[in-house]
């Protein structure tokens, strides 16, 4: 036999194989080392693809006729498969489908690519199981359905509905493929999953952005329609419009895009109504520079750059990211003040990310900040607690915000895999005037929150002293628990969570320095980064008396002073559930209440 037909007959057999791997109705043809040609009719809704989260990515191209219709990567499981994910065909109902996938590999023959399992767990379903499988998915926080989830994005209320878009990953539980994943809710405490928003295209993934309910009709797109203006991140940032007239669940991206170019990587669009001057304003981050950039519009399409802020003031560490402007009113005053909000990574008060905030003056074209350039105010003093952002279109004059409830330090890496990352729980800010004469942020947990407790135990007022006092937390709350504590401290009162596997949480309050500490070295598992082992410590008032309020989930804590003071935001993965609340005392302290719900969710 020549070598002309032994080289024909190879491929065929090559062919035969591949194409055994896959089910009957998907043809798996391998065109080289790196590249694989996957064939199918989208005569069901999803396409599931077998994921392995340490395998290189594949560029996949969607092909419909020979025209990409959508392009992402994928880690195409090798050696095993960690879950699935889906592909959604439904737009593409009855078409025949041609997926390009060039895989980023070192494999040096066809053979080695042919053995990767994902061709043959490739299938085509009508429905796509996202059941929690995982361990430490929280009970009444907001969570992805399936993926990767970071930035809160687009927040926007109407009707009775509050919209909460996010940063999304819908092929990975890691961070790529950036999508305007979308969850809605009518009270703020359940949500329910909704399609993404905003997909990528020609001008790049769809990066971090805002929402706003045009009322007036000003940017000729109807009245009452939902205007997002976000960042398109391809080979530049460029910011970029698309418009919903069904209330936010689909989006029709503007024939004038992008809308604002700019040669420096400027990213994260906020747009608020500033009713001092009858405009919109746009800020967004210079983010290498350390600056937030100040723009005006009368029809949100068309923008003229104002002014800038950002230069030697606050954190300086890290990218600039995130931005947020609003007047909030001052506490027991009639005053009102601006404030800006700016994300940093790294840069944090703990390590990485973190959330700052600068109090002042904004005429619609300049900020002028109070404080002296040297200082740093931090919003939440935790190291889980990031790209904080608030809903445009609030009601009643209502100031409602939430993070990202992780750090960009260990995000990927977290234990979990279905799914990556929560939000935090839901805040009402406000401004507050110190002894110092500064003005700082009061966060408290929004009002909707009361409505997650459950039956209450009172455990009644005791003396602290060094022994150690334990009260046993209910054991049918399943480790979901709101605990108020009010405490009356000589000096430093140790309050501890704790497990019977040991697992631990200790938390200090101490008078004497006017500070509260978390320590969460020996929380549970903390062995997945080096920088998640950490005690984090926030600044309090200089009264001798505490009030805290705690909300534990599966995996996070987050503490509020009870007048709104600090608060403080940590992720915990402990190996059970806490079920005991220890005290301890270096000297005499009063517990004067001391209440737990649990969560009824």
């Amino acid at each position: 036999m020549n070598l002309k037909k032994l080289s024909t007959l190879a491929m065929l057999i090559m062919f035969v194989l591949g194409a055994a791997f896959a089910q009957s109705n998907i043809s798996v043809n391998y065109l080289g080392n790196n590249n694989t040609m996957v064939k199918f009719k989208a005569n069901q809704k999803y396409l599931l693809m077998p994921i392995e989260e340490s395998a290189p990515e594949a560029q996949i191209s969607v092909l419909i006729n020979g025209e990409i219709m959508q392009q992402m990567n994928v880690r195409l499981a090798q050696g095993k498969k960690d879950y699935l994910v889906p592909l959604d065909l439904k737009a593409w109902q009855g078409k025949d489908i041609v997926l390009n996938i060039r895989t980023a590999n070192d494999r040096s023959n066809v053979r080695d690519s042919r053995a990767d399992v994902c061709w043959k767990q490739m299938e085509l379903s009508n429905t796509f199981d996202a059941k929690n499988v995982e361990k430490f998915r929280p009970a009444y926080h907001h969570t992805p359905l399936y993926g990767w989830m970071n930035d809160p994005n687009g927040m926007f209320y109407k009707d009775g509905v509050w919209h909460l878009y996010y940063q999304f990953n819908p092929y990975a539980s890691v961070w790529g493929n950036m999508t305007w994943g979308h969850s809605s809710s009518t009270d703020l405490i359940h949500w329910k999953a909704e399609a993404p928003a905003i997909y990528g295209d020609g001008l790049g993934t769809i990066f971090s952005g805002s929402s706003v309910v045009d009322k007036d009709n000003t940017s000729g797109f109807g009245s009452g329609a939902i205007v997002a203006i976000y960042t398109s991140a391809g080979m530049t940032q460029q910011q970029s419009m698309a418009y919903s007239t069904d209330n936010g669940l689909t989006f029709t991206k503007y024939s004038g895009n992008p809308i604002i170019m700019s040669d420096q990587e400027c990213r994260d669009d906020k747009v608020i109504w500033n009713e001092q001057t009858n405009k919109w304003n746009l800020v967004m981050v210079a983010a290498l520079e350390h600056q937030v950039l100040f723009y005006s519009s009368d029809d949100l399409k068309h923008w003229t750059k104002e002014g800038a802020f950002g230069h030697g003031y606050g954190a300086q560490d890290g990218v600039w990211e995130c931005p947020d402007l609003m007047q909030l009113p001052v506490r027991g005053t009639g005053e009102k003040k601006w404030v800006l909000i700016v994300n940093i990574n790294p840069g944090g008060p703990n390590g990485g990310s973190a959330t700052q905030y600068f109090v002042g003056d904004f005429d619609g074209k300049q900020f002028v900040c109070d404080s002296k350039p040297e200082c740093t105010k931090w919003m939440d003093y935790g190291k889980d607690h990031y790209a904080a952002v608030s809903w445009s279109n609030s009601p009643n004059g209502r100031h409602t915000v939430m993070a990202w409830m992780s750090n960009w330090q260990y995000a990927n890496a977290v234990p979990t895999k279905q799914f990556r990352s929560a939000n935090s729980l839901p805040r009402d800010i406000e401004l507050f005037k110190n002894v110092d004469g500064e003005y700082y942020i009061s966060t408290t947990p929004s009002p909707e929150l009361v409505a997650l407790r459950g039956k209450e135990v009172k455990y009644g007022q005791f003396s602290v002293h060094k022994k150690i006092i334990s009260k046993k937390l209910p054991l049918n709350a399943d480790g979901l628990y709101e605990i108020l504590a009010d405490i009356n401290n000589s000096n430093i009162t140790n309050v501890m969570l704790s497990n019977a596997d040991g697992d631990r949480v200790l938390m200090t309050y101490n008078s004497a320095k006017h500070t509260f500490g978390m320590d969460r070295r020996r929380s549970g598992l903390v062995d997945f980064s080096s920088d998640f082992p950490s005690a984090t410590v926030a600044p309090t008032s200089a009264s001798k008396h505490q009030t805290l309020r705690m909300f534990i989930d599966r995996s996070s804590i987050e503490i509020f002073d009870g007048d709104g003071r600090f608060v403080m935001t940590n992720l915990v993965f402990p190996r059970s559930p806490f079920t005991t609340i220890s005290f301890q005392s270096n000297g005499r302290s009063k517990i004067n209440n001391l209440k737990v719900w649990n969560i009824k969710y």
